[in-house]
Formats: structure tokens, C-alpha cells, sequence
């Protein structure tokens, strides 16, 4: 069993529609978070999501994350001659 507290103009809606459908409220609620949780659970995580994407438009460089500052020391070297 669980109780919970919902602003009024929610409570409304929910109403409206229990009675629209000739339901009650407990099964538009049902519903609703059944429609959520299917939904979540269907969603993409932001790694799958971009997955495909991952190293395609890199560098091509594999020690990018390792060397950066030893390429940044070389860059600035180079730039000041020294």
C-alpha cells in the first residue's frame, strides 16, 4: 500500500481522467507509472547513446589521453623556439 500526496491541480487531472475513462483514479495512476518505468526502461544510457559516435572523429591518436601535456610542453616550444 502506498500513500501519496499530490498537488491539487494534479489530483484534478487525475480525476478528470478516471472519470472520462470510467475508471478509477488508482488505475490512471497505475497506468501512468507503468508508462513510466516502461519507458526508463527502454531508455538509451548517454554511452549507448553515443557509442557509435566514440573515436570516429578523433585524432587518430591512441596516447591522447596520456602525452597531452608532454604535446602541449613540445607545441609551446615551438612556438617560443625554445
Amino acid at each position: 500500500m502506498l500513500t501519496v500526496r499530490l498537488p491539487e491541480e494534479m489530483e484534478r487531472k487525475i480525476d478528470k481522467e478516471a472519470r472520462y475513462r470510467r475508471s478509477t483514479k488508482t488505475e490512471v495512476v497505475k497506468e501512468a507509472l507503468e508508462l513510466y518505468f516502461s519507458r526508463k526502461e527502454n531508455q538509451a544510457t548517454p554511452f549507448e547513446l553515443g557509442a557509435e559516435l566514440f573515436g570516429r572523429f578523433g585524432s587518430g591518436r591512441e596516447d591522447n589521453s596520456t602525452r597531452y601535456k608532454e604535446r602541449l610542453k613540445e607545441k609551446i616550444a615551438e612556438k617560443t623556439g625554445r
